[in-house]
């Protein structure tokens, strides 16, 4: 016979009220409860009936998440540490992926919604926008993670990247580089706040960034290794040349880092190179790669509790929260 929630309630000495909140991810159950009936489900192989839970409660349990690239490392982490939080209330994760196309992610948002997913996460590679609610959607809450759109009052979970950009640049200061290029993204808030960094810090050395030293391009985040390297090739073509590049992310400074040794470079000792992300495989790179860390899995974690706070909470101010990166320094710029 099919284990149920009065069967497991009955063998703590708990309420069925209190081991359905424990199902529904409620915040308001002791930590010490939660475990004592997580443990009972696992002992039973106690199966909810998912179906049934949203007929009645009219929701799905599930969660959407709409990313640029469902490949790119950053991504990938992201939703593997979200769909890790999600797994404690028992909620499923679908995934999209926009391709970094405005109107293939507007497609996959009203896919999501048919569906009836109960909330959208959404890293938007949309140029500007004004509410995701023009989607023909009013009931369902969203969170922007990783792209913010300042004008919009949504939550966000993020990183400082205004930081990203200023760490990474005073990093190569300090290594007595004076050359310094930034090879960018474009149209996405990380872009513009990484770039703000990047010139706040040379601004404030009173180094002028010569023209052609900021390469901007599409599709960083799809084919950032191809993108990089085009745009270091560019940048070595310059006279003189940059003695050190900070890239969008770790793949761009991939690519820049290949033309630097197709060209008879050294990297570090003629351009040193930092990326941003530290994605797990920098240190096993041809040159070990420094990185700025914004906490990728952490990113994701917090995302998921957000998320489930505001299935319990929806009508909350919006709320933004930005996460303090840090420095990893790698071979890529003298480190070992």
């Amino acid at each position: 016979m099919a284990v149920r929630l009065k069967d497991i309630a009955r063998d703590l000495g708990v309420s069925v009220v209190t081991v359905s909140k424990v199902l529904r991810g409620n915040t308001d159950i002791s930590d010490e409860t939660r475990q004592r009936v997580l443990k009972r489900m696992k002992d039973l192989n106690y199966q909810p009936n998912m179906m049934a839970r949203g007929l009645a409660s009219g929701r799905t349990y599930t969660v959407g998440l709409v990313v640029p690239d469902l490949v790119h490392p950053f991504f990938a982490e992201f939703a593997k540490a979200l769909s890790a939080v999600l797994r404690t209330s028992n909620r499923a994760l679908i995934l999209a992926s926009s391709e970094e196309d405005p109107d293939i992610e507007q497609n996959e948002i009203r896919m999501l919604l048919r569906r009836g997913v109960d909330i959208l996460l959404i890293a938007s590679c949309q140029a500007s926008l004004r509410n995701f609610y023009d989607l023909g959607d009013q009931r369902t809450p969203y969170l922007l993670f990783d792209r913010n759109f300042p004008h919009l009052a949504a939550h966000f979970v993020g990183s400082d990247d205004v930081r990203v950009g200023e760490l990474a640049t005073k990093h190569l200061l300090e290594l007595g580089r004076r050359r310094i290029a930034h090879i960018g993204g474009k149209n996405t808030s990380p872009s513009f706040d990484r770039l703000r960094g990047f010139r706040n810090v040379m601004e404030e050395a009173r180094l002028p960034i010569p023209e052609g030293y900021v390469v901007i391009r599409d599709r960083v985040e799809e084919v950032g290794d191809t993108v990089g390297y085009q745009a270091m090739q560019q940048l070595l073509q310059m006279e003189p040349s940059p003695d050190a590049v900070f890239c969008y992310n770790d793949l761009t400074a991939v690519g820049a880092i290949e033309a630097i040794i197709e060209r008879g470079l050294r990297v570090p000792e003629d351009v040193a190179v930092i990326g941003c992300g530290n994605f797990r495989y920098a240190k096993y790179l041809k040159v070990p790669l420094s990185s700025i860390d914004h906490g990728t899995a952490e990113l994701g974690r917090i995302a998921g509790e957000f998320a489930l706070d505001l299935l319990q909470t929806p009508e909350q101010q919006p709320k933004s929260i930005l996460l303090e990166p840090t420095l990893v320094i790698r071979r890529s710029t003298g480190g070992v």
